[in-house]
């Protein structure tokens, strides 16, 4: 969803990749997630990963320029997964608040799952420099899909809303991070993003 053109879009679209490329990028994907569950943001090193997913250091490298390219990936990836459960598992909620502290709480309890993938992915959110600009558009843009669908508004509500969205999206990320560092609670954490959710509560309810 589109709500307008945005400047943390990346500048030229990706190539198409051959099936052979998705799945090597696959399985790149899925040795990253797993070594960053098991150890967290140290425990993903480049020569590892190539090795797990059994692909040259090279070919790995051209994939990914530094494992902050990498983590950003499996980011995107997990968010893409996210979204999929909105289909999967449809809110019951009309309210767009509701509907959004339901998605983040939901979100909450898919990091207490694999709290070290969640500080490794966010870890390498916070420590991204110019060089990983694209993959951190990409992020902010999926995360803003994600909150805009999961609201149930429409895309002229949701244009309306647009700032609200975005205060969303970076107390989410930012609440994440101080609960995965251990300086607030989980209680907190919630408490956080509903007061961040409710900048929507004025918001016409999706339709029936």
């Amino acid at each position: 969803m589109t709500l307008h053109p945005r400047p943390d879009a990346p500048a030229h679209a990706a190539p198409a990749r051959t099936e052979r490329q998705r799945a090597r990028r696959r399985r790149i994907l899925d040795a990253t997630t797993r070594l960053a569950a098991a150890g967290g943001f140290d425990a993903v090193q480049m020569r590892e990963v190539a090795e797990s997913a059994e692909v040259a250091l090279g070919t790995l490298y051209r994939y990914f320029p530094s494992k902050i390219h990498l983590l950003l990936a499996v980011l995107q990836d997990q968010l893409g997964q996210l979204h999929a459960t909105l289909s999967e598992r449809p809110l019951t909620e009309r309210d767009p608040a509701e509907r959004l502290v339901h998605t983040l709480k939901r979100a909450f309890r898919s990091h207490r799952r694999e709290p070290r993938l969640a500080e490794a992915m966010m870890r390498a959110l916070q420590f991204a420099d110019a060089s990983a600009r694209d993959e951190v558009g990409a992020v902010f843009r999926l995360t803003t899909e994600l909150l805009v669908d999961a609201s149930g508004l429409s895309e002229t509500q949701a244009a309306a809303h647009v700032s609200a969205i975005r205060v969303i999206r970076h107390t989410w990320h930012a609440t994440l991070l101080y609960w995965l560092s251990g300086n607030i609670s989980l209680t907190e954490a919630h408490t956080d993003v509903e007061t961040a959710c409710r900048l929507v509560a004025g918001a016409p309810s999706p339709p029936p």
